[in-house]
């Protein structure tokens, strides 16, 4: 069997393998990397070449200061300005977006995004606007942005790196700009004058008492004498109801301890404190014998009772009117002093599960996430409504959002470690004011040295990582935590698998093909035709992997035309990052899923009028700036 049929097969099913969505994308890379070198496509000295290559270490060095910005405050500052907009929506639409399109540009656009994901949600809250109007204009703005220079985006980084693999020369950091910014100001254009207008709204209120209804069905439930549930521990009360249902709090002698840590036995009189809805209620009340709210006093006693008792004594000479009110009143006032549980301290976060977080495709006791974190699930949101089905089955999602309950100090760690975007309100202006200055400078130097052409952009933009880890720009374990393991390992293992089709003769055939079927169209429809094939195949994969696989064949299509290899380049570069039309074609869409309340089909309802605007803008453009 010839090596290009082979190449086809393991592109085929990596790609069906994508497209399924099964496995995570960096697993499926690794192993088409792996099936390649047993097939003989790919020596076996060379197969984690990737790993050390140009545009790999690029990507790793912009995540790692990109996390820097945020440390040192550089985002949390614009972001306040970005909170003074005022009620109009298109003042709010255009703050967001305009801010993200600039972010992006200088920073990972999905990193630019996650910055100023909060800042949206808040925005939201305040006004009492759909977060479903913000966030996907957002979330396409970041990768507008990430149109405009070499380290917006990583295709952007892989095209750069493979012209200079066939030419020795890559495109500078300033190269994408003529055609990436044109476009992102037609995109941001089109977004706020008319596409924000497509976007269904798919939640009322962008809060936690929207999505997750804790306004309504935070209860308190007493454990009395003949309770099922007095001399159990919470663990055995939840295995006992073979469900489980959180408790928040549990108050006994006035004193109240977070459920989370509270692992002593429950007593007659004590009050649990838990978000259920009418069901759960029913079986708490069934099963383990508790009561709604607290029962009466001693002292307080029913109307029927009071009547009996009047007519069995002595009538006190006073006006039953004013004896009346006076009752009615101490009534009241002991009503409002025992009403509720203090909930203050008790921290409830709402968190969007990231693309890349060690939680997907794992449930609660996989993860441990009460004795490994520290953390209470109370809720899981996902396509805009509260899930029903028991909190220990749920397999979490990229995109979900979360309700979680912990310690103060423990829950932003947590979060991060489990690789969570907190929704909460953000604190701003948490940086350094010298650190802030710090981070831009080194960020300045790295660029300044990438265009006098003192070192290449692997070399100067790890350069600067490595400088604001050793000075405190960030913490080291912030800066391992900021590489994106999953896009690291995609890369590295997907460069190798683009070399075999090469090599192969596979993307020369696919080429070949093409030119036969536009052969006798001027090389500015197949230009048309490429930007159309590698956007839509960056709908259902990753850019980056997109970009790695359509690299070659954009090469082979401009030596079949015997034109310049940069035009299609470009069109590969600027196509593979415009993937509007479903959440799993890159991962900004997939954070804003959650939050927004979208569903998979609501993507192309702005996605598809923007990438004509897009493809109708890119192409005389590309042309203009790099002729055939």
């Amino acid at each position: 069997m010839a090596d290009h049929t082979l190449v086809f097969i393991v592109l085929g099913l990596t790609l069906a393998a994508f497209v399924w969505g099964r496995f995570r994308y960096d697993l499926v890379a690794l192993t088409a990397l792996l099936g390649a070198v047993m097939l003989g496509l790919v020596p076996g000295e060379e197969a984690f070449l990737g790993f050390g290559h140009p545009a790999v270490i690029t990507v790793a060095a912009v995540l790692v200061l990109s996390r820097g910005f945020e440390r040192s405050g550089v985002v949390d500052v614009i972001a306040e300005q970005v909170l003074k907009v005022g009620n109009r929506l298109f003042l709010q639409l255009a703050a967001l977006t305009v801010t993200v399109v600039v972010l992006s540009g200088f920073m990972n656009n999905t990193g630019a995004l996650a910055l100023l994901l909060p800042v949206a949600m808040r925005l939201a809250r305040e006004h009492d606007t759909s977060p479903s109007i913000l966030l996907m204009p957002l979330a396409f703005g970041s990768l507008l942005g990430g149109l405009t220079t070499l380290i917006g985006t990583p295709p952007n980084i892989i095209i750069a790196s493979y012209r200079r693999s066939v030419t020795g020369e890559a495109f500078g950091l300033f190269s994408f700009a003529p055609v990436g910014v044109a476009v992102a100001l037609a995109g941001l254009a089109f977004i706020l004058l008319i596409g924000w207008r497509l976007v269904p709204q798919r939640a009322g209120k962008a809060s936690t008492e929207a999505m997750f209804d804790t306004a309504n069905y935070l209860v308190e439930l007493k454990v009395g004498e003949d309770s099922k549930a007095n001399g159990l521990t919470l663990r055995e009360l939840q295995q006992e109801l073979e469900e489980t249902i959180p408790v928040l709090a549990v108050v006994r002698d006035d004193k109240r301890r977070a459920g989370h840590a509270f692992f002593g036995v429950l007593r007659e009189g004590d009050i649990l404190l838990l978000e259920a809805g009418p069901d759960e209620m029913k079986l708490l009340e069934d099963k383990a014998g508790l009561s709604l709210g607290a029962e009466p006093e001693e002292d307080e006693v029913s109307a029927d009772e009071t009547a009996s008792r009047e007519s069995d004594v002595e009538p006190v000479q006073e006006n039953p009117g004013k004896k009346h009110s006076k009752e009615k009143k101490e009534k009241k006032e002991k009503k409002e002093k025992k009403k509720g549980v203090d909930t203050e301290g008790l921290e409830l976060v709402e968190a969007v599960v990231r693309t890349d977080s060690i939680m997907v495709n794992r449930t609660v006791s996989q993860l441990r996430l009460h004795n490994q974190f520290g953390l209470h699930l109370v809720a899981v949101a996902r396509d805009g409504g509260r899930l029903k089905q028991r909190l220990r089955d749920i397999r979490f999602r990229a995109g979900d959002v979360l309700l979680l309950q912990g310690g103060e100090s423990e829950l932003s760690e947590s979060l991060a470690t489990l690789g969570c975007l907190p929704l909460a309100s953000r604190n701003l202006a948490l940086g350094q004011p010298r650190m802030l200055l710090v981070s831009q400078g080194i960020f300045a130097a790295a660029i300044l040295a990438i265009l006098l052409g003192v070192l290449p952009a692997a070399v100067a933009l790890s350069s600067a990582a490595l400088i604001s880890l050793l000075v405190g720009v960030l913490p080291l374990r912030d800066g391992y935590q900021a590489i994106d393991g999953p896009v690291i390992v995609l890369l590295a293992a997907m460069i190798p698998v683009g070399q075999a089709l090469e090599t192969s003769g596979g993307a020369a055939l696919i080429a070949e093909v093409m030119l036969v079927w536009g052969g006798q169209w001027p090389a500015v429809v197949t230009l048309v035709g490429l930007f159309v094939i590698t956007m839509m195949l960056s709908d259902v994969i990753n850019n980056a992997a997109a970009a790695v696989l359509m690299a070659p064949i954009a090469v082979s299509l401009a030596n079949g035309f015997d034109a310049s290899i940069d035009p299609f380049l470009m069109v590969v570069a600027v196509s593979a990052s415009c993937a509007f039309l479903t959440p799993i074609g890159h991962q900004s869409n997939t954070l804003v899923m959650g939050p927004g309340g979208y569903r998979f089909g609501d993507y192309w309802r702005m996605g598809l009028p923007l990438e004509l605007v897009v493809l109708v803008v890119a192409i005389p453009m590309i042309l203009k700036v790099w002729p055939l």
